[in-house]
């Protein structure tokens, strides 16, 4: 049993409470109050959901900044990373260091669930990947949704690898780990591959998520096939409310429209695409045309971050380029209960009784936040590089004083560079 108090707010995702607290059950799950047990001190603290970031390649975390990778066209970006992933040797042990570095960012920057899209597989089925980076997950104390992807793969060894992992992996009941199927895009991959990997979504119930719209997604769309990638995904039956797509920069209203009225949700994702020049997606106008938007930071090859509250204050600082202006609260919405959307996780990413108690507490007592009339709103405007002081993952504390509690930052850091440093230049 834990018990947040001492909070300035707290922010459940559908109410603004002054001076409330969040009691946690022994089942990891919110509850009313009324209860005993540990007290965390959340004095001077905005209390939040903890963020998902429902977009993110992991394996990334290890190729970050290299050489020929920043502000590229995408058709010469992914040859270089596939050539860097060539180069180091992509195994379980990479996939494990990369993730612990990549999920131990996560949850010292709040965020508490990770969708991690892996697109990179050696020969096999893939299982000892994955094992590798919920191993990775477990050990941090994160929450892991491991979409088994496919970027040009053979469609029957990628349909072969994703029942294999969803037999190892899914089924959790503790719901800290989830299996989904998601092919990279258009671009990559065809029908065949889309239809296999829909297969296998439903004899194992999970989810489906792919990419569409960012520059090479169009342009291998119209020359391919003549046609625009959700024309596509439409025709492949991946336009449905179990799917979800990442980035949707280059979409017509009318694309728009189809997304909504199919029940699809999207997952917007600034710190990848803006600086690379991507584009920028239409965010607050999929929202308006009743689309649940997720955030993502997507990986680090592209946006070399995973700090989901920097880029939620992106999206909030560059969707005038796109539309209408959002505020801090739209945009929070979108990385707690609206990346849960697109999970299928209706109790994530908020802190009604019943929901899982997953948090963030944010200090605001600092000269950063000196003079903020709005601490909500603060929490985005005020500091583009915060980190929280404490984070819970279904009640149990996993940072605590913005340290982690699974093991010291510096060893998991030292872990991937000595791994690095043993393996082939980048």
């Amino acid at each position: 049993m834990l018990i947040v108090r001492g909070a300035e707010l707290v922010w459940t995702g559908s109410a603004e409470l002054p001076g409330g607290e969040v009691a946690c059950g022994p089942d990891g799950r919110v509850v009313a109050g009324g209860v005993d047990g540990e007290v965390l001190d959340a004095s001077g603290c905005v209390v939040t959901p903890g963020l998902v970031n429902a977009h993110h390649h992991l394996l990334q975390t290890a190729f970050r900044t290299l050489p020929g990778t920043r502000g590229v066209p995408m058709r010469d970006w992914l040859p270089r990373m596939a050539a860097a992933y060539t180069a180091v040797g992509v195994d379980d042990e990479l996939a494990h260091a990369a993730a612990s570095a990549g999920l131990a960012e996560a949850l010292l920057c709040g965020v508490t669930t990770v969708a991690d899209h892996h697109l990179t597989w050696p020969a096999g089925d893939g299982v000892g990947i994955a094992r590798a980076v919920a191993a990775a997950a477990g050990e941090l104390g994160a929450r892991l949704v491991f979409v088994r992807g496919s970027a040009r793969d053979d469609p029957q060894d990628a349909a072969a690898s994703a029942d294999a992992i969803a037999a190892a992996l899914g089924g959790d009941p503790t719901g800290m780990v989830q299996v989904a199927v998601g092919p990279a895009g258009v671009h990559s991959d065809g029908a065949e591959t889309f239809a296999l990997l829909g297969e296998v979504a439903r004899r194992h119930g999970l989810r489906r998520r792919t990419q569409a719209n960012e520059q090479v997604d169009v342009e291998v769309a119209e020359r391919r096939y003549g046609r625009r990638p959700l024309d596509l995904l439409d025709e492949w039956g991946w336009l449905a409310p179990d799917v979800t797509i990442a980035h949707l920069c280059g979409v017509t209203g009318d694309e728009i429209a189809r997304v909504a009225a199919a029940g699809a949700s999207a997952t917007h994702a600034p710190g990848c695409d803006v600086p690379m020049g991507w584009g920028v997606a239409p965010a607050a106008a999929l929202s308006d045309a009743g689309v649940p938007v997720g955030l993502g930071t997507s990986g680090g090859g592209s946006n070399d971050a995973g700090h989901l509250l920097a880029d939620a204050r992106l999206a909030m600082q560059v969707a005038p380029l796109a539309g209408r202006p959002v505020t801090a609260r739209e945009v929070l919405t979108w990385a707690t209960a609206g990346s849960a959307a697109g999970l299928g996780r209706p109790e994530l990413g908020r802190l009604d009784p019943g929901c899982a108690a997953d948090l963030a507490c944010w200090d605001i007592t600092g000269v950063a936040d000196a003079g903020v009339a709005d601490p909500l709103a603060g929490l985005l405007w005020a500091t583009p590089g915060r980190r929280p002081r404490h984070v819970v993952v279904a009640g149990r504390v996993v940072v605590r004083d913005g340290e982690l509690v699974g093991g010291p930052e510096r060893e998991v850091a030292e872990a991937l560079r000595a791994l690095l440093a043993g393996r082939p230049e980048r």
